[in-house]
């Protein structure tokens, strides 16, 4: 049974991915990685974003695992929250 907050809205808890997705800049140019890879967050929101599954992605990445791409899934969507809209005029 789903558990729900305020309003009856579903309590998320995204994981916590600073011990798998590091910034080093000497690493892709600062970009953020995958701990001991050279494998972006990009690379992997661009592979799902192609239509590539997690299990295509791990068996072409073998040194990717399942919780790497949850770690890039919950970074993309930490960064997200903190973008700021601007309104158009």
């Amino acid at each position: 049974m789903p558990l729900f907050g305020p309003a009856r809205a579903p309590i998320v808890t995204l994981m916590d991915y600073r011990d798998r997705i590091l910034i080093n800049p000497e690493i892709r140019f600062g970009k953020p990685c995958v701990q001991s890879t050279r494998i972006t967050v990009g690379d992997v929101l661009s592979y799902l974003a192609s239509g590539m599954t997690e299990q295509e992605i791990l068996a072409d990445f073998p040194q990717l695992t399942r919780e790497d791409i949850r770690a890039c899934l919950a970074f993309a969507a930490e960064r997200e929250r903190k973008v700021v809209s601007i309104p158009a005029d």
